[in-house]
């Protein structure tokens, strides 16, 4: 059957999905979005078309539609590589032209992962999740745990389409002062949903892990990768993003009990498509749990495609073709870095961590998922030029600190 696969957005997310296909099927992919960004720009493996319409849930479907008239495919699969495009395509499925394919839950199952407050809320006796409060902007503040703590919004696609002074994606508050400062930020903004404040896990990046799964239209899980982070972003507006880690290693003991757990869970929940489970490692209790489920794939799950399960590939042999695999772990020991070796071996704690990372980079195991040596333009090139350099005033200057 033949298809097209349309890739929603522009970031570091689409543009390594971009890849994935060009990786599976050799030939240049589409790219829409609302917005340029320098991901995808001077790219020779896309086609980019922007419409402002596209950030309007009421304008989506019209802007899909008009934008696929052209397109002859009998199937066009839908790729988000953020929470919002891939709420409005669930949300306006029945305006879609009827050739558009995607693979989301529904709309108040994405709502209950998408939405922080209804996730803890849902989720919260699951015993996978941390101590969490879900308060309202007008609620009495009561605390009942330790500081430090963590404050993020409930209201992702909110939140991402505001401005405010003191806009942080993720605060770490080690006092009440801080945390009635953190707050009256949000009061003064056009915020107006939930926020959620969580105990903080102790532990430097390391004690990170990044967990990438797909489950079928029939809800059944196809891989699972398991993958320890070294270092996170350290930036205001980045941190809570993967800046390099390693499929297929853990530090504490590689254990496919806690893989298997997962997913069984993910399994149990009915979802379907691609998730990122962010996970952090408690030491004090010695369990892993999860601090959100992204309903699709994360920033750094290109390593998954690296170690032979291309992200893209699963979609459409699913959505296109119907078929089904079985379950696997994604083992392979591989690495991915966003950032200079040279920030790893300065800024990453976990000397045993550093080590393999540095052995692997040895072995030519490390991939970054924008550098594609089929897609190497002179414009391209100078930008990942400047991002390379740029990430040593960023962990220079980062205000992230554990």
């Amino acid at each position: 059957m033949d298809f097209e696969v349309v890739i929603l957005g522009s970031d570091a997310n689409a543009y390594y999905m971009a890849r994935c296909t060009h990786e599976a099927y050799e030939k240049k992919v589409r790219i829409f979005s609302v917005k340029p960004m320098s991901f995808v720009e001077h790219s020779n493996i896309t086609l980019t078309t922007y419409n402002e319409d596209l950030w309007d849930i009421n304008k989506f479907a019209k802007a899909m539609n008009d934008y696929v008239k052209n397109i002859t495919a009998s199937k066009i699969v839908c790729i988000s590589s953020n929470e919002t495009y891939a709420r409005y395509l669930v949300a306006n499925k029945d305006k879609l032209d009827k050739r558009i394919v995607f693979n989301y839950v529904d709309l108040e199952f994405l709502d209950s992962l998408m939405m922080k407050d209804l996730f803890f809320k849902t989720y919260g006796n699951s015993g996978l999740l941390p101590k969490t409060i879900v308060y309202n902007l007008n609620d009495e503040l009561n605390i009942d745990f330790d500081f430090p703590v963590i404050i993020k919004p409930s209201n992702v696609i909110m939140f991402n389409h505001i401005e405010f002074l003191g806009k942080k994606k993720i605060y770490k508050l080690n006092t009440m002062e801080e945390v009635i400062k953190t707050i009256e930020y949000f009061k003064k903004s056009e915020y107006t949903d939930t926020l959620i404040i969580q105990e903080y896990i102790p532990g430097d990046d390391s004690a990170l892990f990044d967990g990438v799964v797909y489950c079928n239209s029939n809800h059944k899980c196809e891989f699972m990768a398991f993958a320890q982070i070294g270092l996170q972003e350290h930036t205001s507006k980045m941190v809570g993003n993967a800046a390099c880690l390693i499929n297929g290693f853990n530090t504490n003991g590689y254990n496919e009990e806690v893989i298997y757990k997962f997913k069984d869970f993910m399994e149990s929940i009915k979802f379907k498509g691609l998730a990122e489970l962010d996970i952090k490692y408690d030491n004090r209790d010695k369990k892993y749990k999860i601090l959100e489920i992204n309903a699709r794939q994360g920033r750094c799950s290109y390593y998954v495609s690296a170690a032979g399960y291309n992200l893209v590939k699963c979609l459409v042999d699913d959505l296109v073709y119907g078929k089904e695999h079985k379950f696997e772990i994604v083992k392979e020991k591989i690495g991915l870095s966003y950032v200079p070796k040279k920030i790893i071996k300065k800024y990453v704690v976990n000397e045993e961590f550093k080590k393999e990372m540095l052995k692997l980079y040895k072995k030519k195991k490390v991939v970054n998922p924008l550098v594609y040596r089929k897609d190497k333009s002179f414009k391209r090139m100078l930008f990942l030029i400047r991002k390379h350099f740029r990430y040593y005033k960023d962990y220079k200057n980062g205000y992230w600190k554990y």
